[in-house]
């Protein structure tokens, strides 16, 4: 797999590291499963104990943490310092409301007089975390906070591009006072990844990463009978109806689009335009994205970062000359991007034709896709003309219709008069070739473990 630390900023090779041996990772199976059998009945205010130190640690050390990020995947020093707080956050979270959130259901039985159920959750075991380069810190914590709380133990298997994050998240995690097994970093193999799934001990995998990757694993998944969730790809409708305020929206489009140099899955890649408003939103977002400043990642005056590696550029790159060989207009945008380092000249695509496959595509970098709508239906019916379902957007100075706009768009998340976002305290998830199920809050909490149905009767026996 190539685990390395690679500076995108400078193209720098920082630190490399071996792929796990098959023995590490029988190992770590074996280590996972028992501490799984011990953490699975430790009581959740040691649980709590463990995962408040795990905030803490993070607060503290917010600028060591902070640097690791922004050397391995070029994230603006300030987005990286946020990413800490979110995953400090995360774990505070589940600190206040897991217990209250696992705990047992009485059912409203038809007949009280025949007995009484109960549904109770309980962990399932060993889970297998695959996690992307794009926010490093963030994914790791919005499994691990919720499954540990469950009860269950989890083996990591990051992004070759992040070696070092996933090692210090291990650290964070033996620092915080887990015990030994029950949250592991492995520099797996992709042939070792279905080794792991494989394995009798191991209860579930939870992938976040593209579709082809989300493909395979639902399949090694499917085939082992394993409970899998997947997040993948986003193409997120920014849509603006005709009363929008447009300087605000236009504010919103920029950052929406560009915050971590747009690769995010639920970042605003669709500009969805009613006719009214398209050539005055196209005009302020166009300046708005001149203004950007590419640069050093670790400068405070620095407002695009670099993408996470010359190949993630080089691929976006092409995906704008194929966009533009189907029928599409494309405008590069502000000055010159630095010519070292992985960085993307902001580009804006117009004339994006129905009958053009560009349409459809993820572009995880700062590319926008501006559509013109001829009214609101119109505009509707382009943000569900989509392959994905992930986030979404409806920028109005009517909130009350916005929610009602809101509902129509076919996606797990909407937000009105601000682009898609990731909280603590929300879930995040979506439908379609974006995934299935949904981590973070309660909903993510009891993703993995047995709803076990309970059930006392106290009745004389038919016969």
């Amino acid at each position: 797999m190539a685990y390395a630390t690679i500076n995108p900023y400078t193209g720098e090779t920082l630190q490399t590291f071996p792929d796990a041996t098959d023995a590490e990772v029988n190992a770590a199976i074996a280590k996972a499963h028992e501490a799984f059998l011990a953490w699975k009945d430790t009581p959740f205010a040691e649980r709590a104990r463990i995962l408040q130190n795990a905030a803490d640690i993070l607060r503290k050390d917010s600028d060591a943490f902070a640097k690791v990020l922004t050397l391995e995947m070029g994230k603006l020093f300030a987005e990286a310092k946020a990413e800490v707080e979110l995953s400090a956050k995360i774990f505070e979270y589940y600190v206040r409301n897991a217990e209250t959130l696992l705990k047992p259901e009485k059912l409203p039985v038809l007949d009280p007089a025949e007995g009484e159920a109960v549904v109770v959750c309980e962990p399932l075991g060993v889970l297998l975390a695959i996690e992307p380069w794009n926010f490093p810190y963030y994914q790791i914590a919005r499994i691990l906070a919720p499954q540990l709380s469950a009860g269950n133990t989890v083996l990591l298997k990051h992004a070759a591009n992040v070696p070092q994050s996933a090692a210090r998240f291990q650290k964070l995690m033996k620092d915080a006072g887990l015990p030994d097994g029950a949250f592991r970093n492995l520099y797996a193999t992709r042939s070792q990844i279905e080794l792991i799934i494989n394995d009798a001990r191991v209860q579930g995998v939870a992938l976040t990463g593209s579709e082809g990757a989300g493909a395979v694993v639902a399949s090694q998944a499917g085939k082992a009978l394993k409970k899998s969730t997947l997040e993948l790809g986003g193409a997120d409708a920014f849509v603006v109806l005709a009363d929008a305020d447009l300087a605000k929206t236009s504010q919103w489009a920029v950052f929406g689009r560009h915050w971590n140099a747009g690769q995010v899955c639920v970042s605003s890649k669709r500009m969805i335009v009613v006719d009214a408003v398209y050539d005055d939103f196209l005009a302020l977002y166009r300046k708005g994205v001149a203004e950007l400043v590419a640069g050093d990642p670790f400068d405070a005056k620095t407002t695009l970062a670099p993408l996470s590696s010359q190949s993630a550029a080089n691929e976006v790159k092409q995906k704008i000359l194929d966009a533009v060989k189907l029928g599409a207009k494309a405008e590069e945008v502000g000055p010159p991007v630095p010519v070292d380092g992985a960085f993307v000249q902001p580009t804006i695509l117009t004339d994006v034709a129905e009958d053009n496959p560009a349409r459809y595509w993820e572009f995880f970098g700062p590319v926008s896709l501006v559509f013109r709508a001829k009214d609101e239906d119109d505009a509707v019916r382009i943000a569900n003309d989509s392959p994905f379902g992930l986030g979404g957007s409806v920028f109005t100075s009517d909130t009350a219709h916005g929610a009602e706009v809101a509902k129509k768009i076919s996606t797990g998340m909407v937000f009105v008069n601000h682009p898609t976002k990731v909280e603590a305290d929300l879930p995040f998830g979506g439908v379609r070739r974006s995934g299935y199920g949904r981590e973070l809050i309660g909903l993510g909490l009891k993703e993995f473990v047995n709803h076990k149905l309970i059930v006392v009767v106290d009745i004389d026996a038919p016969f």
